[in-house]
């Protein structure tokens, strides 16, 4: 039997783990690849995987390399506006690697083409789930995560009624800084703050785990894909990132997912590839099991955690907001206009100002509420930001 996939973001960190997994696989026809603008890695990719429709959104690089896509008999398209055309039928899966709050659009646009919807896209959760769990139910389109920490909690409480559930808590490795004074990386350059100690990602999401930010947004994932209330998800620091996620249960049990730090790992259970790995530290391992730690994470070190305490009970546009200062502000950060304790200052103050603070009592009734919140967001931010020293 023969099973055919999407891959939103195929260039990225999630999407090149994606299709390192289905190669290990020949049931697998990979339908449609989308990038920004990595035209020549996705050309190599379509050519490698034999894929006929490819999706680019940088209008340049979409010029550039339409007459070479068209010569190897691969229909190149411009915007993701086109997966309805490419899309004529239910494939069997979908992957939203897209990273970033433009992973939203496609995710809906693509979610009644497909059977089966895995999703990295944390930003499109946070922002649009209540619009993505609506499409799901609407196309009967079974959801799994694929995010390490919340694979880890789905498998995890498989087949158990949520009433049962006590306490779900989500690791965090720490990042870069652990060991480090918030005087002692002020001014730290984005090559080090870039080094995660052990998790290879893109540049984003490692800005984001240098600072827990990450962590702070999977938290609100998990609040929203479980049903959960903030109060029964805590976060434990667990530096070597083998255990993912741990779930307590009423009736005293507690379940624990654990595996080495590898995106394929989650990428190849959910989509029931039977991945092996050629490298031995993926097999069973007694050194880190018998020296499991875990620490509180200490709020002083990662002030951005504060956040977790102003996490509406429902569905606002803070989400939205919170998302859009931090995307922009670490954009900054990695161009060299702030340094990288203005991330988190700013953050911190904006989030706290009194424009914005009347949003958090309203609601976006649609896609395009909050594009607009996105725009308003960032307008504020470019007239409010702060170069900090201390």
């Amino acid at each position: 039997m023969t099973f055919s996939i999407a891959i939103l973001g195929s260039t990225g960190s999630i999407g090149k783990s994606a299709l390192k997994a289905l190669k290990k696989d020949k049931k697998f026809k990979v339908k449609l690849l989308t990038t920004n603008k990595n035209a020549n890695k996705i050309f190599k990719q379509a050519i490698q995987f034999k894929v006929k429709n490819v999706i680019i959104t940088n209008e340049i690089k979409y010029k550039n390399y339409k007459s070479l896509f068209e010569k190897n008999n691969i229909k190149l398209y411009l915007g993701l506006h086109n997966i309805k055309k490419i899309l004529r039928r239910k494939i069997s899966y979908t992957i939203n690697a897209i990273s970033g709050i433009e992973g939203l659009e496609p995710s809906l646009n693509i979610i009644p083409y497909t059977e089966n919807f895995l999703i990295a896209n944390k930003e499109s959760i946070i922002c649009g789930w209540k619009f993505i769990h609506y499409k799901l139910k609407k196309y009967n389109t079974k959801f799994i995560p694929i995010d390490s920490e919340h694979f880890s909690i789905w498998k995890l409480i498989q087949d158990e009624p949520k009433k049962e559930i006590k306490k779900v808590i989500l690791t965090a490795s720490g990042g870069p800084f652990l060991n480090k004074s918030l005087k002692d990386i002020r001014n730290i350059s984005p090559k080090k703050a870039l080094n995660h100690p052990t998790w290879k990602m893109g540049k984003k999401i490692s800005i984001d785990s240098s600072n827990m930010m990450n962590k702070v947004f999977e938290l609100i994932e998990a609040k929203k894909i479980f049903d959960l209330s903030v109060k029964n998800i805590s976060i434990l620091i667990h530096p070597t990132s083998y255990i993912h996620a741990i779930v307590i249960f009423k009736n005293n049990l507690i379940k624990i997912l654990a595996h080495e730090a590898n995106m394929i790992i989650p990428i190849s259970n959910a989509l029931n590839i039977n991945y092996i790995s050629d490298q031995k530290k993926t097999e069973f391992n007694l050194k880190k099991l018998n020296n499991m730690k875990f620490i509180k994470p200490n709020y002083k070190k990662f002030p951005i955690l504060s956040i977790i305490n102003k996490i509406p009970k429902n569905d606002t546009y803070f989400e939205t907001i919170l998302i859009t200062l931090n995307d922009s502000l670490v954009e900054k950060y990695l161009k060299g206009e702030i340094n990288y304790i203005s991330i988190q200052k700013n953050l911190l103050n904006l989030i706290e100002s009194t424009y914005l603070k009347k949003y958090y009592k309203l609601k976006p009734k649609n896609i395009y509420d909050i594009k607009k919140m996105i725009t308003k967001t960032n307008n504020y931010l470019n007239l409010n930001l702060k170069y900090y020293n201390e």
